[in-house]
């Protein structure tokens, strides 16, 4: 019997699953719903759909840094419960992703899907099996892939990850001693949270938002509503100075010695092991972040089953 697209596109309305498994089948079946809906369940393909509704904010954030290919990854895999992130084979899963991304290199989580582990199956396969053995809607929700020299940190057990990209020269990354500064980087985006690396890559727009605001608090201050402009410009200066200093991580107060900025101590490590070292870039992702989160009212609950 021919499988038409339509058929294809009713069963996957009917079990959320996938174009190609839903052909696949249906082909099997002969065109039989039923039996291909059947099918799809025994592969578990049905199951992991079914729960895909399901509002996945927990799971686990986890960044690594490979030395000798010089490669780092920072990614969110997503789960239902908090539990799910302490699973030996959802951490497995985590970590096994990460390793196909830092080797394949991937565009995106759709690309990822499709990448072989070393096991020979892809990874949207493993997600599946992993799918049927936790019984939880587990997503992978995003990733970044750094190249060259890079530190990368886990808090929390995986509520924090944070991966920063270095240039340094003389082969200074070799050594403990910038191991040690990575790390205490790394620790500062995930205390500080800034959201630059220094003032040169704050948008041009954002800095005017900044100004924009300044004078409006300006205007509704009666302390400062009737100052000349060119003092106003001199306070606004002044508060965009702090706004860099609160933002931009080498402007930031060092978390570990107060008496430095991010950017001094990154001089000193330089000078300490003789070579240059300079942030490009970091991504510090928090689980759930941005995402609805599941409040289950247990009292609710528990009233709706008296009843």
């Amino acid at each position: 019997m021919a499988i038409t697209a339509k058929d294809v596109m009713e069963l996957r309305k009917q079990t959320d699953c996938g174009m190609m498994e839903c052909k696949k089948a249906l082909t099997e079946a002969d065109g039989n719903f039923e039996k291909a809906v059947e099918i799809l369940r025994e592969r578990g393909l049905a199951t992991a759909a079914k729960k895909a509704s399901r509002v996945a904010a927990e799971g686990m954030v986890y960044a690594d840094y490979c030395p000798a290919c010089k490669v780092g990854v920072v990614i969110e895999v997503n789960a239902e419960t908090d539990f799910v992130a302490k699973n030996d084979k959802f951490v497995a899963f985590v970590k096994e992703a990460t390793k196909v991304i830092m080797k394949q290199d991937p565009a995106d989580v759709e690309a990822l899907m499709a990448c072989k582990t070393e096991s020979g199956e892809t990874v949207d396969e493993a997600l599946k099996n992993l799918i049927l053995v936790i019984k939880e809607n587990i997503k992978v929700r995003r990733f970044v892939r750094y190249e060259g020299v890079c530190s990368a940190y886990v808090h929390g057990g995986g509520t924090h990850g944070i991966l920063v990209n270095f240039e340094t020269t003389n082969g200074i990354e070799a050594k403990d001693e910038f191991a040690a500064y990575g790390k205490d980087v790394a620790m500062q985006v995930a205390a500080a949270n800034p959201s630059y690396v220094d003032e040169a890559a704050v948008p041009a727009e954002v800095v005017a938002k900044e100004k924009e605001i300044l004078l409006a608090q300006m205007a509704n201050d009666p302390k400062n509503a009737n100052k000349p402009d060119a003092v106003k410009q001199k306070m606004i200066e002044g508060k965009i100075k702090k706004y860099f200093k609160e933002n931009c991580l080498v402007d930031q107060e060092f978390v570990k010695d107060g008496d430095l900025t991010v950017g001094q101590y990154t001089a000193k490590v330089a000078k300490d092991l003789g070579g240059d070292i300079k942030v490009i870039k970091f991504t510090h992702f928090v689980k759930g972040e941005g995402l609805e989160k599941r409040s289950d009212d247990f009292a609710a609950e528990v009233a709706s089953m008296v009843k």
